[in-house]
């Protein structure tokens, strides 16, 4: 499988196995239509290794551990299970590691797909594959989605604390959430998870709209509404052919949605330039380009993807605004989740995601923004902002009121 591609599954008891040359932590995770956990109980891993229709078997440091799904068995309302894999020694990276994901038949031990992850560096967590059901039926995506800081990372994405015991006291220590601490205990380390409360408060280092921006530098970077990232890796600007990806799921069983995903270009003064959407798939002499109209939501990965060369944009484009709208006239309500994503175009790697995770019962929402600096960088923007708007022309002028 390479990553995005999906099959369908065809028993309803399935076991995922990741391999690699060092020893692996192999977790799953119950999550629900809004793409979380319900509570501790939906996280399965080594200290908790059995939950409801998922089961974890550990193998031991000779053999791979494994997360087994019986999809019949899971509760009402889990709608998706996540495989999670990160390596057991404390501070490893997947620099150099190439893991393998294993899907099999729980029953006979047929191998119904294999995938293994590219371009995997810093990360110390793998998002690996996931077992997701649609239109009634289960299907198996290949992911490979990394996570810089740990287990920290997928928590915040599935709703899941992840505590280890403090380490020993030392000055001005910088906390450390996901790093096991070195023995005594048991060879592994012990966790323990808790679902996230409600409505915490933001951490005091979260930018407020148009401060604090970061930049690549730490890999990928997971935005918030309002958040800007500059897209600069080590002091320098980033490779300029981007693809930004946008996807969405049906909320309910056996609707398809239908949305349409566009780029609006502006100049300085707010001036609409051009408009890239299903019906005009290139502009601006080719320096964006659109991959066409999906009008289900179906299948894995991205729904539509637009390429940018920001290298060829025109000095008189300054802001390119992501938009979707249904021109159906269907609501995001009737979205599970939409999201985007921006990824070097050159080798796939995700740089920068943005989950909508709220909806408003409108026909079109502003996901991101792109805007270039007077040095000649670009700064994204996550805005996650409901208008109403069938089509991109007339989404036109609240995304020029964005800017």
């Amino acid at each position: 499988m390479t990553p995005g591609s999906n099959i369908p599954l065809p028993t309803p008891r399935v076991t995922v196995d990741v391999t690699a040359p060092v020893r692996l932590d192999v977790s799953g995770l119950l999550l629900t239509a809004d793409g979380k956990v319900r509570s501790d109980d939906d996280f399965i891993f080594y200290n908790q290794p059995s939950g409801p229709g998922v089961t974890y078997r550990s193998g031991g440091g000779t053999a791979p551990d494994a997360i087994t799904v019986d999809t019949a068995a899971l509760p009402p309302g889990i709608e998706k299970i996540v495989v999670t894999a990160s390596p057991d020694a404390a501070g490893q990276t997947f620099q150099g590691v190439e893991p393998t994901a294993t899907v099999r038949g729980a029953d006979d031990n047929s191998v119904l797909a294999t995938f293994t992850p590219p371009q995997l560096g810093t990360e110390t967590a793998l998002v690996v594959v996931e077992i997701y059901q649609r239109n009634g039926a289960w299907k198996v995506r290949a992911v490979g989605q990394g996570y810089a800081n740990g287990l920290a990372g997928i928590a915040t994405d599935f709703g899941v604390s992840v505590e280890e015991p403090a380490a020993p006291a030392a000055p001005a220590a910088q906390p450390q959430p996901v790093t096991p601490p070195p023995p005594p205990a048991p060879p592994r380390a012990h966790a323990t998870t808790q679902a996230a409360p409600p409505a915490p408060p933001a951490p005091p280092a979260a930018p407020a709209p148009g401060a604090g921006k970061i930049n690549l530098d730490k890999g990928r970077v997971s935005l918030q509404k309002n958040q800007t990232v500059s897209l600069v890796k080590g002091g320098a600007p980033l490779l300029s052919q981007v693809k930004m990806g946008l996807g969405w799921e049906p909320a309910y069983r056996g609707k398809d949605i239908d949305l349409d995903a566009s780029v609006i270009a502006y100049g300085p003064q707010r001036n609409h330039i051009d408009s890239c959407y299903f019906g005009k798939l290139t502009i601006l002499n080719g320096a964006i380009k659109h991959s066409g109209d999906n009008l289900t939501g179906e299948g894995g990965g991205d729904d539509e993807v637009i390429v940018v060369d920001l290298g060829r944009i025109p000095q008189e484009v300054s802001g390119l605004v992501f938009t979707v709208n249904s021109f159906t006239g269907q609501k995001f309500t009737e979205v599970a989740k939409a999201y985007c994503r921006l990824l070097d175009a050159a080798t796939g790697e995700e740089l920068v995601r943005f989950d909508l995770t709220s909806a408003e019962a409108q026909t079109g929402v502003m996901m991101a923004k792109l805007i270039r600096q007077y040095s000649g960088e670009w700064e994204m923007t996550a805005m996650g902002e409901f208008v109403k708007a069938r089509t991109v022309r007339n989404m036109v002028k609240p995304a020029a009121q964005s800017l």
